[in-house]
């Protein structure tokens, strides 16, 4: 008798609240709460659930302020690894302390999605690069295509330090992992780099076949949109002209080359993020320094003259060659200088012989700040 005692007891100690929970729910009868009788791990699945399909934080915050035993296990590091990139969308508004160790936590739990936003945060606006490019660099160990392509740029632009500190060499390897992984500005890069011999060995062929990839998902992931979305607009037009201009508000041109038009792709809550911050704060802090031109980048020059401007108009500039085809299809095709114009005025061209015009190739030049 006194070995199965001593062994009911040192089970209770191991298995801890869950059996102690059962045990009072079947003796004590005036128990009215069955949510008390439910075990933690039921519940730990339960809210793993929510946090993966989450699409907002408030969803996740409404969970937590329900009750004591919610909001503890609520932080238990395999509900946080689980966290959806939407219930991870801060706003740059509601940035505080709190915010910032939440985002923190759930990097340390090892969500992959709460490293690259916080690492893109730490690195692009509060200055913290080392610990920045750390994490994103800890997402991108584990294929996370976002973080590889963020570091990909952040190598093609010696972004944190000097002009000497570029490795185009090293952009492109994380380009392509990225591209590998079917990230699409990496694809759009990578054919860039192969056109250009950016970083690479030329080879037009190649680039253009990555580019052509990207173009078609693009489509792809138009076409896998909810049917209310494919309805909401006229998004699949087409065009009778081969360089007929974009007209505001009707979609993104991507695949101008083959007729039609699609929305433009929703910016990552990385993304969001930094144009928020910065527009909030005027730009950036910080004398001539200025952001990418892409109305869904939004990351800034860490150093004066870092991105590279369009070399017609002069007025834009570009933290990518990603960033620069997919803003020219959008918004920048409309607006740079015409040809005929600039050549009247100058009665020349810049010297290189580079005009800003749509080639077919989903491509404009640009030239070093």
């Amino acid at each position: 008798m006194c070995i199965v005692k001593r062994s009911r007891k040192d089970f209770s100690g191991v298995g801890g609240e869950h059996m102690s929970r059962r045990k009072r729910c079947k003796l004590s009868p005036e128990v009215t709460d069955l949510f008390d009788c439910l075990p933690d791990d039921l519940l730990l699945y339960i809210l793993c659930k929510l946090t993966s399909s989450a699409t907002s934080p408030a969803d996740f915050v409404n969970v937590l302020i329900t009750c004591k035993r919610l909001n503890g296990l609520g932080h238990h590091s395999l509900v946080l690894s689980k966290a959806s990139q939407k219930m991870l969308d801060v706003k740059a508004q509601n940035w505080s302390e709190s915010a910032h160790r939440f985002l923190k936590q759930c990097a340390d739990a090892g969500n992959v999605e709460a490293c690259y936003t916080l690492g893109m945060i730490r690195f692009y606006c509060l200055q913290n690069r080392g610990s920045g490019a750390s994490l994103m660099a800890k997402a991108a160990i584990s294929s996370h295509a976002p973080s590889l392509y963020s570091l990909a740029v952040i190598q093609f632009n010696g972004s944190g330090g000097s002009k000497n500190d570029k490795d185009l060499r090293a952009g492109v390897a994380l380009c392509a992992r990225a591209a590998f992984l079917g990230h699409i500005d990496a694809l759009r890069e990578l054919g860039h780099c192969l056109q250009d011999g950016y970083g690479v060995k030329q080879n037009i062929a190649e680039g253009r076949r990555f580019l052509v990839q990207a173009n078609a998902r693009e489509l792809a992931a138009v076409l896998s949109m909810t049917p209310s979305a494919l309805t909401s607009g006229g998004w699949l037009t087409w065009n009778p002209l081969p360089h007929h201009r974009h007209v505001a508000g009707i979609g993104c041109p991507l695949l101008s080359d083959f007729g039609c038009n699609v929305p433009a792709p929703e910016a990552h809550p990385a993304n969001r993020f930094l144009m928020e911050w910065y527009s909030s704060k005027g730009g950036v802090p910080g004398s001539g320094l200025r952001r990418c031109s892409h109305t869904g980048c939004g990351r800034p020059e860490t150093r004066r003259h870092e991105f590279r401007r369009c070399s017609v108009c002069g007025t834009v500039n570009y933290c990518s060659r990603a960033c620069q085809a997919l803003d020219w299809k959008m918004r920048h095709k409309a607006e740079c200088t015409p040809v005929e114009r600039w050549i009247d005025e100058d009665g020349q061209n810049d010297g290189n012989g580079e005009f800003g015009f749509d080639n077919g190739d989903d491509d404009q030049n640009m030239v070093e700040s």
